[in-house]
């Protein structure tokens, strides 16, 4: 990690708000010039990106390919080929006046100005980049905080920028703590952050006391509602396929699951063979690394708490922070795994006869950034996402939702607040500004 004093982010900061200024990003041509550039080195980068990414989290290259790397050139290439379309200026209805004046109305979208991104640990690369496009294509300039924890990433993300982009344009502070509390001090003109509930409240805090716009991408509980008429081979293996991407470490995976006891032993049963199955011989490391040991002790906690629980793996190795899937049944609300998000590849079951009951339990929760229902009754489906809240949903499916630009992205309530991706990305990143001219 290269070491940079406090003069130096001051520097950054006070070169970015003057090259914004010269308005030399409002050119929509200079804009796509520069997306162009950035994805020309995004690309060459890529052995780089998959080995620091085995490196920290222990991704497979088939993953990190996919996850971190293609979902952010397919981003790229949707939004460089509609920039200039959602940049033009939107007519609408006028109100008539009374002397009979011809009224134009329309909206136009405005940079913000200095924008300050705040990536995770767990898509380092993904939820960096992906904010990144957003705030580009709309015209501001651009400081990235990449994560302390994975700090082989951050260095490839680092090397990326600087040979991408000039430092007054974009640029990445690489530090931890005290040097986020100090970006945190500087009057942004918007922040989008990814991370914890608890950080989040920090920097919602900091950008309070000087009335900057934001959006917190946080996470949450996600619960996965299975019900007695699922089909259980495809509710094993999506679920499971969700579940054990990243070691669990995804904000969008089924926290826990929240099955019919109709069919819960046997969509147990179904997802042991599916493990087994996918992962031969259990070897300690198949779905990647933990981020740190402090976390394997956490998740190691839950299972020591309720040890009569475990019906699957389990086995963990602080060194290597290695951590094997693991199911954990007969789970109710007042145990430790219960009490907040897992962000690990621990999945514990809980059981209803009574949907009212089961979402009367979910609704009296935060809310979750995503929820996932598995059923063949359409109508079920519907009343259940009906009846309670969440960022995003999936109907027999999990995590899909977050690699379509089409769709809008992001939390409610606990889970944050604000959409992005694709247009949603254009839209969030731009002040939509009324102009009204009288002829």
């Amino acid at each position: 990690m290269t070491s940079i004093d406090q003069q130096q982010i001051i520097n950054i900061f006070q070169s970015q708000k003057s090259f914004f200024a010269t308005r030399k990003t409002q050119d929509i041509s200079y804009r796509i010039e520069q997306l162009k550039r950035f994805r020309t080195v995004f690309v060459q980068h890529t052995d780089a990106i998959c080995d620091a990414l085995m490196e920290d989290l222990g991704k497979s290259r088939k993953e990190a390919e996919y996850a971190e790397i293609q979902l952010v050139l397919d981003e790229l290439d949707y939004c460089i080929a509609n920039i200039e379309e959602w940049a033009q200026p939107v007519e609408v209805p006028s109100k008539p006046r009374p002397g009979g004046e011809t009224v134009i109305s329309k909206l136009t979208h405005q940079p913000f100005g200095v924008t300050y991104i705040i990536g995770p640990f767990n898509y380092p690369v993904q939820l960096t980049f992906s904010p990144l496009i957003g705030a580009l294509m709309t015209g501001n300039t651009v400081i990235i905080k990449p994560s302390e924890n994975t700090p082989t990433v951050s260095n490839v993300i680092a090397q990326i920028i600087s040979e991408a982009f000039q430092p007054e344009y974009v640029a990445v502070v690489q530090g931890a703590i005290e040097e986020n509390t100090l970006l945190l001090t500087f009057p942004f003109d918007y922040i989008f952050f990814t991370g914890s509930a608890n950080v989040g409240k920090i920097v919602m805090a900091a950008a309070a006391k000087q009335l900057i716009p934001l959006t917190l991408e946080l996470g949450g509980k996600s619960p996965c509602i299975v019900h007695k008429d699922a089909d259980l081979d495809i509710a094993a293996k999506r679920i499971s396929s969700g579940k054990w991407a990243n070691c669990g470490q995804t904000c969008v995976a089924p926290d826990y699951v929240y099955v019919h006891e109709e069919v819960k032993d046997a969509l147990i049963l179904k997802m042991k063979a599916y493990l087994k199955e996918t992962y031969q011989d259990q070897t300690l490391g198949k779905i990647g690394k933990i981020v740190s040991q402090h976390q394997i002790k956490n998740l190691a906690g839950y299972i020591t708490s309720s040890s009569e629980k475990l019906v699957y793996g389990g086995h963990y190795d602080l060194n290597t922070r290695h951590f094997e899937a693991t199911l954990m049944d007969g789970v109710n609300w007042n145990d430790a795994v219960m009490q907040q998000e897992i962000f690990g590849p621990i999945l514990p079951f809980l059981t209803y006869t009574d949907i009212d009951e089961a979402l009367s339990e979910i609704n009296s929760r935060p809310k979750p950034l995503a929820l996932y229902v598995f059923s063949e009754n359409q109508a079920f489906a519907d009343d259940v996402l009906n009846r309670t809240s969440s960022g995003d949903a999936e109907i027999n499916s999990t995590l899909i939702h977050v690699g379509s630009h089409f769709l809008p992205f992001g939390g409610v309530g606990g889970s944050g607040f604000g959409k992005y991706h694709g247009k949603f990305s254009f839209e969030t990143f731009s002040h939509l500004r009324a102009v009204l001219q009288i002829k």
